[in-house]
């Protein structure tokens, strides 16, 4: 039996731009207008790139918008505190179970024994926040947060100053949730402190081909395929496509993993970033979310383009990308 499934570069291609144009007009979803800046982008912008490993780069779409990383920065900075600390250490002091409950809930910390249960929910990302290095010193510690997103995605990114101050005056259920966690001691720097680089490694600006890039980094193991930079070590990768797959879309994870199969990472300004291990990364982005707080034509554009090219990551083979091209006609 074969045990790898083969992916022309052709194939994709195709995928991608049907996917495109068969979402392009879907008008489900609303902006996240609890976030005042987030509510004003265009509702009709939609973008999908694909990032492979030889470092080429599918687009189709406003794949050059800059739009507000928001929540797939904790995978960012997620690999920066396993970098720094180790798996068990994330393990002890944060923890990678899913509350199975909205990203911002307050609730799952006292339903998890004061735990803040992953980084990729708010409260373990506040606390993935205050563990980064330098502690208590808020310009070091932001250096290295977006160095280390600069280097996932091969650029520069810059921060979205509106959205940043947008952001800072609703974040009330945030403030909560920091000191909630300091009244349990599960959060080490201070709760201000760690709450404002939080708010700010949401509001840095991004494209959806530096995700796609990021999303290549972690698949092709911290090696980023355009810099030609490793990042991170390659045993990460596993570990930080759990987290994906076990929570990426919050409480709608397990309906995304059932139905798409691929280890993704959404947030509330429309993107969605997802890594096939070994083969390529993608993100798509349109600012309409569901209620779960997720892209609604990026869903349907990854989903469509995994189930088009049979590549469900829990299948009985692997997705390679081929060494050669196949001219599909």
């Amino acid at each position: 039996m074969k045990r790898d499934r083969r992916i022309t570069k052709d194939e994709l291609k195709i995928a991608v731009h049907d996917a495109y144009l068969k979402f392009k007009n879907k008008s489900d979803g609303r902006n996240a207008d609890y976030i005042p800046y987030l509510a004003n982008i265009d509702s009709k912008l939609f973008g999908i790139a694909v990032c492979l490993p030889d470092g080429e780069t599918i687009t189709v779409g406003d794949c050059d918008y800059r739009f507000g990383i928001e929540s797939i920065s904790k995978v960012a900075t997620a690999i920066l505190v396993l970098k720094e600390y180790g798996c068990e250490t994330l393990l002890d002091m944060i923890g990678a179970d899913a509350t199975g409950m909205p990203f911002n809930s307050v609730l799952a910390i006292l339903l998890e024994n004061e735990h803040p249960s992953t980084p990729l929910v708010n409260a373990g990302a506040i606390s993935a926040v205050s563990m980064v290095s330098p502690v208590g010193n808020s310009r070091g510690k932001w250096e290295a947060i977006k160095d280390n997103i600069e280097k996932l995605c091969g650029s520069e990114v810059t921060l979205i100053d509106e959205l940043y101050r947008s952001e800072s005056v609703s974040n009330h259920n945030n403030r909560a949730i920091a000191w909630l966690l300091k009244s349990y001691n599960r959060i080490y720097d201070e709760p201000e402190l760690s709450l404002d680089l939080y708010t700010r490694q949401c509001s840095l600006g991004v494209t959806a081909t530096q995700l796609s890039t990021m999303a290549a980094t972690i698949a092709c193991g911290g090696y980023n395929p355009k810099t030609k930079e490793t990042v991170f070590p390659g045993n990460l990768t596993s570990r930080i496509t759990s987290l994906m797959a076990t929570v990426g879309f919050y409480e709608r994870t397990g309906d995304w993993m059932f139905s798409c199969g691929l280890p993704a990472k959404s947030g509330v300004g429309g993107g969605i970033m997802g890594v096939l291990p070994g083969a390529f990364g993608i993100a798509a982005f349109s600012p309409p979310i569901d209620s779960a707080g997720n892209s609604v034509r990026a869903q349907l554009a990854i989903r469509y383009i995994m189930e088009e090219l049979r590549l469900h990551i829990f299948d009985c083979y692997k997705a390679v990308m081929a060494e050669k091209e196949v001219v599909i006609i």
